[in-house]
């Protein structure tokens, strides 16, 4: 008897917080969280890592974690892509403390949420080269010299939280795929038209400047592959727009991804070639970096993305926050990020979901909750977005 009233008090908590298993409706959602170290100490503090968003996330008392938590407790999304949410290998100092001691709990006036299941992995981000880079002259290794810009090891990863089962067997991950390997990739000259990067720095440079993932989710007995990705920024370089280009061909690989034979060239870190099952359900998702609209990035990269048939995007999310920032941009409504762009998506396929709804969490002044987007260092600079969709 002792043993089973153990048992009982284990398994109350996820009792508690029990799925349907054939739900109606499912929200998915993305958000660029800002939880890396660069964000809680001063600027310029040097020998930072992961372990500074550890101590954060073991008080349970962070203000902008416990903001960026009542965000996603409110909207209560079934999956959320989390950009920004530095690599932590040990998941009980990371991803598991955040889900206990920020969403498992009632706070602020939210009620609890759980995620009983998760996806994480490395990021070429930070991941020192041997190589220069960004031509400066230098070889330091890390910042714009590591595989994807980051002074250490792992910033700027992501999470993958769901309140469903992943069938962690089936994903698939291409943080290797190597850039050459992208049929007409967008290699990146000098004025004089010779190669910006050494040639032996082209043959090791991966495509992904964090991750992409396939993260297929089982929702009864539907299957839906979650591609979650964060393209680097297409800023901070020069006139070979090496990151314009990467940025660029970050977000053409999921539309040869979905495309059938146009993807065949591509392979995962299993070296297993192919691209996505022609007739799956999927849901692109996290911070692209680009818009179709607005910015600096090379625009047919995203627009060729929105446009493709099998994804539904008759919908842009919008906010009435977003309106109010930038009362003068006619696309202010739809921008995800305070420094006005569009930048985060939610794309589900056509094939297996139904669009009903969606928006971006951006309340406008004196509406409730907007105390939570007020200022930069309240949640983020950017603004979860979400689509809510039926399964058909």
């Amino acid at each position: 008897m002792k043993h089973l009233v153990i048992t009982i008090a284990l398994l109350l908590p996820r009792m508690l917080f029990a799925q349907n298993n054939n739900p109606s409706e499912l929200t998915f959602a993305t958000y660029n969280v800002s939880m890396e170290a660069e964000n809680y100490v001063p600027k310029g503090t040097k020998d930072i890592s992961e372990q500074v968003l550890v101590k954060e996330l073991a008080s349970g008392t962070n203000p902008q974690i416990r903001n960026i938590a009542r965000i996603i407790k409110t909207v209560r999304p079934d999956v959320i892509l989390l950009n920004e949410f530095d690599y932590i290998a040990d998941p009980q100092q990371g991803v598991l403390q955040f889900v206990k001691a920020y969403l498992n709990v009632d706070s602020d006036g939210a009620k609890a949420i759980d995620y009983p299941y998760y996806y994480y992995g490395t990021s070429n981000t930070g991941q020192p080269s041997p190589f220069d880079l960004d031509n400066n002259g230098k070889t330091e290794r890390f910042g714009a010299d590591a595989w994807g810009f980051g002074v250490y090891p792992g910033q700027y990863a992501m999470v993958l939280l769901s309140k469903y089962p992943i069938e962690t067997d089936q994903v698939r991950t291409f943080q290797h795929f190597k850039w050459k390997d992208m049929p007409q990739a967008l290699q990146t000259k000098k004025p004089d038209g010779s190669d910006w990067y050494a040639p032996e720095a082209w043959q090791q440079f991966p495509l992904s400047s964090k991750s992409h993932w396939d993260v297929p989710v089982k929702v009864g007995a539907k299957t839906i592959h979650f591609l979650a990705s964060h393209p680097t920024p297409p800023s901070f370089d020069g006139a070979e727009d090496r990151n314009g280009k990467r940025n660029h061909d970050e977000i053409r690989f999921w539309k040869d991804y979905i495309s059938g034979e146009q993807g065949a060239y591509i392979y995962d870190d299993k070296e297993t070639r192919g691209a996505l099952a022609p007739d799956a359900s999927f849901v692109i998702l996290g911070d692209q970096n680009a818009s179709p609209d607005e910015g600096n990035a090379i625009g047919e990269g995203i627009k060729s993305l929105l446009s493709h048939p099998k994804i539904n995007n008759d919908a842009t999310p919008a906010s009435k926050g977003g309106f109010e920032h930038s009362s003068s941009n006619p696309f202010a409504k739809t921008h995800t990020a305070v420094w006005r762009m569009r930048a985060d998506y939610v794309l589900p396929s056509r094939a297996g979901l139904k669009f009903i709804d969606s928006g971006v969490f951006w309340p406008a002044k004196g509406e409730p909750l907007a105390e939570l987007v007020e200022k930069r260092e309240s949640s983020s600079d950017h603004r979860l977005v979400w689509v809510k969709v039926s399964l058909d």
